[in-house]
């Protein structure tokens, strides 16, 4: 970590997508994240599509905007399904989309295929924010290159690299790779397995700008004790996913 000053909590919390996405959450515990996220005053979170307007309803007011996931999550709907999904994410409120592209075909060397699939959806989605979830967890070095430019192309804003649900989350070397793949006007997103502060630090020096987590109290509280007390308070950094 090459961190010299600590960013302060306000900074980090306005970089955290708050994932709410394990398909068990029932409404109570939903409602208990999306508290705990307003409290925390995070950017957003990301929700599953069938929570969106309820999201939004009890988020009004609290400035943490509500995102959504499309293709989730293993990015093998059709494209048609893919900008349905979007149309009604938008109608319901989402104001960000995170896609996962069709992992299949980035790996059988279909690239065309991929970036005309997340085109359709960034079209659809219009001024909403499309963020490309690559799934780097199955990918090669070659296919993370392919797949991030692919997603600069199509006109997405961000690339992204895990759902959290593949047996593996982000990694420093696939964050380095798919910052060095894309220009400044794409950004990108580490998820999966962030779950601690020392995680967030080091990626944040590797040109991370959002991260997706639900540890966000646990980063979110680590860094506070540490602006307070100059120390860090020992917590272990779970690389766990989601």
């Amino acid at each position: 970590m090459t961190t010299t000053t600590l960013p302060t909590v306000a900074r980090i919390a306005g970089m955290i997508d708050h994932a709410i996405l394990k398909p068990e959450l029932t409404r109570s515990e939903v409602d208990e994240a999306l508290d705990l996220a307003a409290s925390q005053h995070v950017f957003s979170v990301c929700v599953r599509p069938s929570d969106i307007a309820h999201a939004v309803e009890r988020l009004a007011g609290t400035g943490v905007a509500v995102g959504t996931v499309i293709g989730f999550p293993h990015g093998t709907t059709s494209t048609e399904a893919k900008v349905a999904e979007a149309a009604q994410a938008i109608r319901d409120g989402a104001v960000e989309l995170d896609m996962v592209l069709n992992i299949g075909r980035l790996r059988s060397g279909l690239v065309d295929d991929v970036e005309a699939d997340i085109r359709a959806v960034v079209e659809e989605a219009g001024d909403i924010l499309v963020k490309v979830i690559l799934e780097t967890a199955y990918l090669d070095d070659e296919q993370i290159v392919a797949g991030s430019k692919a997603a600069e192309r199509a006109g997405a804003r961000f690339v992204k690299t895990s759902t959290g649900f593949a047996g593996g989350g982000a990694t420093n070397p696939h964050l380095r790779l798919m910052r060095d793949s894309v220009s400044d006007a794409v950004e990108v997103k580490a998820s999966g397995g962030v779950r601690g502060l020392d995680t967030v630090l080091e990626m944040l020096d590797l040109g991370v700008t959002r991260f997706g987590t639900s540890a966000s109290e646990t980063i979110l509280t680590e860094l506070a004790h540490r602006h307070e007390t100059g120390a860090a308070s020992g917590a272990a950094d779970d690389q766990s996913s989601y």
